[in-house]
């Protein structure tokens, strides 16, 4: 009985082996020239696309942000990467500890606000509200006939 579940076994994974193997996997990660030249772009501090000029805008979604191991930061505001700077209208992450706020450029008087990521800013009246609103969601469900 073991001899012929064994066989059983070859039978059915022996054969399905050498099929499998024949397809390549292709490949999963980048290849060590597109590596270096993203970690050439990175280091260079080069964007992805280029940017254009800065418009201000009346409101300032703050996306999310990413601070690197290495001290680097990126943080997406209104749908766009921008590079953390020492310039003074850039974002600017707070530390871990304080609630992973991003400090941002208020408007014309310098002032500056700090935002959690989903959190907007109306730079007219520097109310700062929820991407939620009211701070819940509501699911209305149609009733089926």
């Amino acid at each position: 009985m073991k001899r012929l579940a064994a066989a059983m076994f070859v039978a059915t994974f022996g054969a399905a082996a050498p099929a499998g193997a024949q397809e390549p996997l292709g490949r999963l990660f980048f290849t060590p020239e597109q590596r270096q030249a993203l970690d050439a772009r990175r280091k260079a501090r080069l964007p992805d696309k280029p940017s254009g000029p800065a418009a201000a805008t009346p409101h300032v979604r703050l996306d999310g942000y990413v601070k690197r191991s290495d001290g680097r930061s990126t943080v997406w505001v209104n749908g766009e990467s921008v590079p953390e700077t020492v310039q003074a209208d850039s974002p600017r992450i707070g530390a871990a500890g304080r609630d992973s706020r991003v400090s941002v450029n208020a408007g014309d008087g310098g002032g500056r606000v700090e935002l959690k990521p989903g959190e907007v800013l109306d730079r007219g009246s520097g109310e700062v509200r929820d991407v939620l609103g009211d701070g819940e969601i509501r699911v209305r469900r149609n009733r089926a006939p």
